[in-house]
């Protein structure tokens, strides 16, 4: 099992500003790199408290000063982007970290790169099943005949650069949609499945529907790869754990509840959430690992987990320790399992 990280450049109050910030997240990258963890991923945003608008440039910047981790979108909102530009941007960071660049490429959460880029929300899902098979024939090919709806045609133009690997990563990032697990498993493309709300067993019906529709559509099994995305954090203790991260946890999602009708966050909400069934995962090293474990047997075996400690709004020094205890204490026990 890979073990990695995932930040969405969330601007801290502590901070001075956004150069503070966006330096620190680079730290963030190299430190995951030193104390061994496998994928730091670098989300998509176009809000206010975010500064990942354009996220290949923060991966390019990390892949200057790493030796070993891959670096992905985490994700790419794919259905507002050029899938051109789009593959050119993560065949550049290939190149520049020889070989390690991946993206996970979705709908998005929020919406506000749409109109921001001057889509119709009515096309939501005929744009995103658009550029994806537009990107998924750039990756596999040079020279590129195709004509669609949302895009001027190609009429056999070469795309560069290419990357390094001969077939660059492409993993689909869902929520909870059965179409979206569908897809994935005809495309025989890696799924990574964003957990982080509710159990993390309900998932698994959902997950049953990735692996049959890639069987079914002839993909070998052991390439249809399931990835979980979820909020976490780790300390020494799971009470320094718990008490670090609930203030910020539940500041941030009872504003984003603001947005789409969500009650406010609870004390008694967190304990259930980071339960043994719950999608959180705070706590101490060891806890935490089991409960990996747990959640991959509930979902048939995952084969990479990626934690998001930015909503908490914890000082740099507490991710850097975090992010310390993954590599060398929470990874080894996963890794030996």
């Amino acid at each position: 099992m890979e073990i990695g990280i995932d930040s969405f450049a969330m601007i801290q109050p502590f901070q001075a500003n956004g150069a503070e910030s966006l330096n620190q997240l680079i730290d963030k990258i190299e430190h995951a790199d030193q104390v061994g963890l496998d994928v730091f991923g670098v989300g998509e945003h176009h809000r206010k408290e975010f500064l990942d608008s354009a996220p290949q440039i923060i991966l390019g910047a990390a892949a200057a000063r790493t030796k070993n981790i891959r670096l992905t979108s985490a994700v790419t909102v794919l259905s507002s982007a050029d899938p051109v530009r789009v593959f050119q941007s993560a065949a550049t960071i290939d190149l520049l970290s020889n070989g390690r660049s991946e993206m996970v490429v979705g709908r998005g959460s929020f919406v506000d790169s749409y109109p921001l880029f001057g889509f119709d929300l009515d096309d939501y899902n005929a744009l995103f099943t658009e550029k994806l098979e537009l990107l998924l024939k750039i990756r596999d090919n040079e020279f590129i005949t195709w004509q669609g709806k949302f895009r001027p045609a190609l009429t056999g133009q070469g795309i560069y650069p290419r990357p390094v690997q001969k077939q660059l990563p492409v993993w689909l990032g869902v929520g909870g949609t059965p179409e979206s697990f569908i897809r994935a498993g005809l495309l025989g493309l890696p799924l990574m499945v964003a957990i982080i709300g509710g159990e993390t067993h309900r998932f698994r019906p959902l997950v049953d529907l990735y692996r049959e529709a890639g069987i079914k559509a002839g993909h070998d099994p052991s390439s249809l790869k399931v990835g979980v995305h979820s909020l976490g954090y780790v300390a020494a203790t799971r009470y320094e754990a718990e008490e670090g991260f609930y203030p910020g946890y539940a500041k941030t999602f009872t504003e984003i509840g603001k947005e789409r009708g969500w009650p406010p966050v609870s004390r008694a909400h967190f304990d259930a959430q980071n339960g043994p069934r719950g999608a959180l995962l705070v706590g101490g090293p060891e806890e935490v690992a089991e409960k990996i474990l747990r959640h991959s047997e509930a979902l048939g075996g995952i084969s990479r987990f990626t934690f998001q400690m930015d909503s908490a709004h914890l000082p740099h020094d507490k991710l850097m320790k975090s992010i310390e205890l993954i590599g060398t204490k929470v990874a080894p026990i996963l890794r030996k399992e």
